[in-house]
């Protein structure tokens, strides 16, 4: 699964002029699932995302994470995350899961960060959305589930 965070002061999302999801300062997550992910991939990216120092303490440091803040989350299903645009110049979406697989799993991972007590809203999957979103910094950041499985570099100590 891949997602992208957005630090933001606030964010709402809306299907056919009408609000279905906003929050306060928080996080907008654009997460997209691809046909081998599983409920480890949804879980990994949950547990990874509430615990994320990306916001500030007093001194401007990123030492805090968005339960740390109690903040909010707003979550938009976006398979264009699994673009790919190696070949030509139409982006190619056949890594991305079922709309099936991919709702389950998304629904898991909404599921598995309310569970922390966080407020979530979410958008509606399969639907044209309008997001407006007021990133704050601007932070956004990337993630992916298979970065879990990638073997660590270590520079050497001197």
């Amino acid at each position: 699964m891949k997602a992208l965070l957005q630090r933001v002061s606030k964010a709402s999302v809306s299907v056919e002029e009408k609000t279905v999801g906003q929050i306060g300062p928080g996080l907008v997550i654009l997460i997209g699932s691809e046909s081998e992910d599983t409920e480890e991939d949804s879980q990994y990216l949950a547990d990874k995302i509430i615990g994320l120092r990306i916001f500030s303490d007093p001194e401007g440091k990123f030492n805090l994470s968005v339960q740390d803040i109690s903040g909010e989350i707003l979550v938009v299903s976006q398979f264009t995350l699994l673009a790919n645009t190696r070949k030509g110049r139409r982006p190619s979406f056949t890594s991305a899961a079922s709309p099936e697989l991919a709702e389950s799993l998304i629904e898991k991972f909404i599921e598995s960060v309310r569970t922390n007590g966080l407020k979530v809203e979410t958008g509606q999957f399969q639907q044209h959305m309008l997001v407006e979103i007021h990133n704050d910094g601007p932070v956004t950041i990337p993630l992916d589930s298979k970065d879990r499985h990638s073997p660590r570099k270590h520079s050497a100590s001197k």
